[in-house]
């Protein structure tokens, strides 16, 4: 089968986003069931909107209802039946078992994928899954390229999707009950508050033998660590021996990440899967998305358990960023001058930059900024209607940004 490229759709901007840049398929999640509770996300009513993305791009939509159920959340699930079995999915990705009986039962035909929260690293599993109804399993990220060739050789027929770009969790395959524990917010209910990517500072204490309980504090220097926070994936440079690995879909992780993300990631690995000749151009704009230091995860690994440390970041490392995200092209609406959706401040002689699907990257350095009224301004911001008059041919969807002033954001 032809390698699936699957991309994040955190809302209906970011899926077509996803489409248009060489996404064969997307993830979705709901406004409840989902483990990313705090993206956009989608609710019931924009089902048909979601339909008709569907067909006019002709890719895949996957839903991820990957949460694990309280009593009252499955008996939510049963109240939706009908409404849930009448959305235009191709298949949902689970981790808790108990959903099985349910989807085959009120969503025949769709496909079951294992979702990487049930932690699937080995060939007895994925056999075990298989007879349960599972079509795809989702491994979890601690499986290396090994374990990967063995789990295929062992189950030929399973499709095995992984990981290839975006955060990863601290704890294994997600399953991490820190959130819950410092901020009263489940990361295994969609709600995970990132304690992982907090700083913190390492304490050390006496307590004398007569005193029990009374600590004299000794605190080693005065900086903070994010010692829990995993580095970002990035696979970008061994998309082929993930392929001849056995997987047979390249996942990007982000359904919280901005419609630039999704853009620059799915176009940078579209561009790999395909082996275009300019795909090392494109594989630049991988560092100038917002992203933490870069690192293979475990699928070079000896053993993940033994190696976890390595995908650690180092003290006081954070976000990376090259360039903002302006907003996308609309309609030419006149002579050179386009409708946007804008989302950031654009200001009078700024280096704006276009992008597109097979574009790297345009700029008109007389790039005229226009008001409601189509008068022109010295800026135009996010939440007004505005329009830019420029000498470039441009299309619907092109994406505009423009360089950072801050490279690194901690």
């Amino acid at each position: 089968m032809a390698i699936e490229l699957l991309s994040p759709a955190g809302n209906l901007v970011k899926m077509e986003t996803a489409f248009n840049f060489g996404a064969d398929a997307v993830y979705m999640g709901l406004t409840r069931f989902s483990l990313r509770a705090n993206a956009d996300n989608f609710s019931a009513g924009e089902m048909e909107k979601v339909a008709a993305l569907k067909r006019k791009k002709g890719g895949k939509v996957y839903c991820t209802m990957n949460i694990l159920f309280r009593e009252d959340q499955l008996a939510q699930l049963y109240d939706m039946r009908d409404e849930i079995a009448s959305w235009p999915f191709d298949a949902f990705l689970i981790s808790d078992i108990g959903l099985v009986p349910f989807l085959q039962k009120y969503c025949p035909g769709r496909q079951l994928y294992l979702s990487t929260q049930a932690s699937c690293i080995n060939s007895a599993g994925a056999r075990m899954y298989r007879d349960m109804g599972f079509s795809r399993i989702v491994l979890g990220r601690e499986a290396g390229l090994d374990d990967i060739r063995r789990i295929k050789d062992a189950v030929p027929e399973i499709e095995l999707e992984a990981f290839v770009h975006g955060a990863m969790c601290m704890a294994y395959s997600g399953r991490c009950l820190l959130s819950a524990h410092l901020a009263g917010r489940s990361g295994n209910q969609g709600d995970c508050s990132h304690t992982c990517r907090w700083k913190y500072r390492m304490h050390y204490a006496i307590e004398e033998e007569e005193r029990p309980g009374k600590y004299f504090p000794i605190e080693e220097e005065d900086g903070y660590t994010t010692i829990l926070s995993s580095k970002d994936l990035c696979m970008i440079d061994h998309v082929k021996e993930l392929v001849d690995a056995g997987i047979s879909s390249l996942k990007i992780e982000g359904r919280m990440k901005s419609t630039y993300y999704v853009a620059m990631v799915t176009r940078a690995y579209r561009k790999a899967i395909d082996d275009a000749p300019d795909k090392d151009e494109y594989r630049k704009d991988l560092w100038d998305v917002s992203h933490r230091q870069y690192t293979t995860g475990f699928y070079f690994s000896s053993s993940a358990v033994e190696d976890r440390a390595d995908v650690s970041e180092p003290t006081s490392y954070g976000y990376e960023r090259q360039y903002i995200f302006l907003g996308t092209v609309k309609d030419k609406v006149g002579d050179g001058i386009y409708s946007l959706d804008l989302r950031n401040q654009i200001r009078k002689g700024q280096r704006v930059e276009f992008i597109a699907p097979d574009v790297h990257h345009l700029h008109d350095d007389g790039l005229v900024l226009l008001d409601k009224d189509f008068n022109e301004v010295d800026q135009i911001d996010h939440g007004k209607v505005s329009y830019i008059k420029t000498s470039l041919e441009l299309e619907n969807g092109y994406i505009m940004r423009r360089e950072s002033e801050e490279k690194i954001i901690r």
